[in-house]
């Protein structure tokens, strides 16, 4: 059940809060005993009142008093102060992250051969979104299969975000389709490529019709093969991603004419 401590008040805060709400204007020592909250505390209970600015004191008098502002009020105001609280911590992560992205070193690339796969259209995705951001200075993208639908349309938003990332961190794109994928994109989706994408001059599409298959080719060292399901080539079965240079070679040297031939389009 929500509580005030939810929102950064201590147990004896909260307590005492609630009870100057039925007391009305009281004394610290009257508080202290309605409240329960110890003697010796109190003062330092009403101070944090007072920081948080949910009590209101009246110094004229002897004793002091102390009396509680509306609780719609001190509501609002500890919700304002827990957002500018988590937006510092928001910025000090970020701060965090922008450290470690230069300081983490990954050390020389490694021509090792290497590959993993990745099973069933979510996990297919998750892959194909992650080893576009990981792109530093290439991306060639090839949508030829029927299963590519999967990726332009089903989830056009997630894949036109990432690979607008992408393009601000200034990596080229080439993107390839098939006439039927473009015909068969929604209007919603073609809107939103044409609108994002292609302001930016480091983004090229075109257009073949001889297109088999789909896959992504980054920084000419590492491939993304997306598998059609064998029972159904509309839906996506699988993803094997290559980090193989020698491969990715041969994968760039037969894309390359197939570029030269292909048509612009205005998506």
């Amino acid at each position: 059940m929500p509580s005030l401590r939810d929102l950064g008040l201590s147990e004896y805060e909260a307590r005492s809060y609630r009870s100057l709400l039925q007391t009305g204007p009281t004394t610290a020592k009257e508080l202290s005993r309605t409240s329960e909250v110890p003697m010796g505390r109190i003062y330092d209970v009403l101070n944090g009142l007072e920081q948080h600015s949910l009590v209101r004191s009246q110094s004229a008098g002897r004793p002091k008093k102390y009396v509680a502002v509306e609780p719609e009020v001190a509501l609002d105001r500890l919700l304002e102060a827990k957002k500018r609280e988590l937006d510092e911590q928001a910025k000090q992560y970020e701060e965090v992250v922008d450290t470690l992205v230069d300081d983490i070193d990954t050390g020389e690339p490694v021509d090792d051969q290497f590959w993993t796969a990745a099973i069933g259209p979510d996990e297919t995705l998750e892959l194909q979104l992650e080893r576009i951001s990981a792109a530093e200075t290439e991306l060639i993208y090839v949508a030829g299969s029927p299963a590519s639908e999967i990726d332009l349309q089903s989830v056009s938003d997630r894949v036109t975000e990432t690979l607008e990332a992408a393009l601000k961190r200034g990596v080229d794109i080439d993107l390839l389709v098939t006439p039927e994928l473009v015909c068969d994109l929604p209007d919603q989706s073609a809107e939103q490529y044409h609108s994002r994408l292609t302001q930016y001059d480091n983004f090229e599409v075109r257009m073949l019709d001889s297109v088999d298959g789909t896959f992504t080719l980054i920084d000419g060292v590492e491939v993304c093969i997306a598998v059609p399901n064998p029972l159904d080539p509309t839906e996506s079965f699988a993803m094997i991603n290559l980090k193989d240079q020698p491969f990715a070679a041969d994968i760039r040297e037969e894309f390359t004419p197939r570029w030269e031939r292909a048509e612009p389009l205005d998506l």
